[in-house]
């Protein structure tokens, strides 16, 4: 049920949350606090490097969104976050598609193939789509685009926007820890449920009978006869 997706959701943004607590009740310089936070733009530089670098390889963007909200404060936390994520989906996609499609294919062709056919057609709605829902692997998302057709353009810029909501949630988050401002998480708890309805809602609606698997189909409450329509 949907309901599942929403406590996954709330459950990561109150872990992410007491970490942050425990960071800086208990260590005296951590990382992003010791290279990043208060270090103007080399700290913004090295920000940008390190998200990009690792949702490149899969970190989670959710955590990076904290992250930059946390070090940075809201709206810059979101723009830097943002431009790091979609820089991680671009090199994610490219050394997909230019220099591992043929190992890729061969080794994980049915894993990518409900996702790279859902993203092929109509590559900017779908995309987005995919990306508002607040489940599944960011850089298999990037990898199964890659290997597929889908056209480069329309896939980063469904990326960037379906990116939105959940990376100006989390830093929300970040921006609310990072200055005791606890509102802030209450107020990016409520933003989380109403975004994952909605992406829910449009996933339903608009999936054209496809399907992005099962397990994804549970979650959101959908049946098996249902899909196949």
């Amino acid at each position: 049920m949907t309901l599942r997706l929403i406590l996954r959701g709330l459950l990561i943004i109150v872990a992410l949350t007491l970490c942050s607590y425990l960071l800086k009740s208990l260590v005296d310089a951590a990382w992003i606090d010791a290279h990043v936070r208060g270090h103007g733009i080399p700290g913004e530089l090295l920000f940008l490097l390190t998200g990009w670098l690792l949702t490149s390889v899969g970190l989670s963007r959710q955590l990076i969104a904290f992250l930059g909200g946390y070090a940075f404060g809201f709206l810059p936390g979101v723009l830097l976050a943002a431009v790091a994520t979609v820089a991680g989906c671009i090199t994610t996609f490219y050394v997909a598609r230019r220099l591992l499609r043929n190992f890729l294919l061969q080794q994980f062709a049915g894993s990518l193939d409900k996702v790279a056919r859902f993203i092929k057609e109509n590559t900017l709605s779908m995309t987005v789509l995919i990306r508002l829902l607040p489940l599944g692997s960011n850089a298999g998302v990037n990898i199964a685009a890659g290997v597929s057709g889908a056209r480069s353009l329309p896939f980063f810029l469904g990326s960037a926007l379906g990116y939105l909501p959940q990376t100006v949630i989390f830093a929300l988050v970040g921006s609310g820890t990072g200055v005791n401002q606890y509102w802030q998480v209450a107020v990016a708890m409520l933003m989380f449920v109403v975004a994952t309805l909605l992406g829910a809602m449009l996933y339903r609606k608009y999936r054209k009978g496809m399907s992005l698997g099962p397990h994804l189909d549970r979650e959101l409450g959908i049946d098996k006869s249902a899909a196949a329509r």
